[in-house]
């Protein structure tokens, strides 16, 4: 039995489409920016004293919130709702929802920092992806 091309080349497509796939599917994970570095003299502070329930990570959060980023997910920045009322209450667009990097997490994970005011005047913590939040300062 003799096969032409034209019988193979649906087989050899359908045989790339699966490979890219899968190559998609199993690719590394690209690493969040690494923190901005010194320029002209000029660099975001990460702050000196933070309380203990923060994450490592946060710092660079913190650091990228201070120099209005660049931010590494698209919904850094972005109006926090307060839908569930955890916060106290303030006119909608006081409070900005940003993510705290979780090590080996494929998605955004659960960790934000929630800032409150412009430029942010008071900070939220949540490990619990909006279930509870811990308030804390940011030293200046």
């Amino acid at each position: 039995m003799q096969r032409n091309w034209k019988t193979l080349l649906p087989l050899l497509i359908l045989a790339v489409v699966v490979g890219y796939l899968y190559m998609q599917r199993n690719r590394p994970l690209t690493a969040p920016p690494a923190p901005p570095t010194a320029s002209a003299g000029v660099a975001p502070q990460a702050p000196a004293a933070l309380p203990s329930f923060l994450p490592p990570e946060a710092v660079h959060t913190l650091a990228l919130i201070a120099s209005n980023g660049p931010f590494p997910h698209r919904q850094d920045g972005t109006v926090f709702g307060n839908y569930e009322h955890l916060l106290p209450s303030e006119p909608r667009g006081y409070y900005h929802e940003y993510t705290v990097a979780t090590p080996g997490a494929h998605d955004r994970g659960a960790r934000r920092i929630v800032a409150g005011g412009n430029p942010p005047v008071v900070y939220y913590y949540t490990d619990d992806h909006y279930r509870s939040f811990r308030k804390f300062t940011v030293p200046q």
